[in-house]
């Protein structure tokens, strides 16, 4: 397990990038058909972003993360609420790496 303080003094670029590629090899389990390594990285990914919620110097960034989580759980259950591609969640992840990097 990580040890929370470390990771919540990680920027949250590198955060959100770890995120992004459990997110990657989810939809690549996904799409070979490998629910085992599938759920596998989804749990990874919820683990990171719990860690990520428990950095309360976010702010308002907390609401993102944490709608964030609810998309991957939504995938992660298979309920469909969120009618957004997996690719999608990855893109969005790099995209805020990248926007946090500059």
């Amino acid at each position: 397990m990580i040890d929370p303080q470390v990771w919540n003094q990680k920027s949250l670029a590198f955060r959100l990038g770890n995120i992004g590629s459990e997110l990657h090899r989810a939809r690549k389990a996904d799409e070979t058909q490998a629910s085992v390594e599938r759920d596998a990285s989804l749990l990874r990914a919820l683990d990171l972003i719990d860690l990520t919620l428990m950095d309360r110097t976010l702010g308002e960034g907390l609401k993102e993360i944490a709608r964030l989580r609810e998309v991957v759980c939504d995938w992660y259950a298979g309920t469909g609420v969120y009618p957004i591609a997996p690719q999608e969640l990855e893109d969005y992840c790099l995209q805020m790496t990248v926007a946090q990097r500059n």
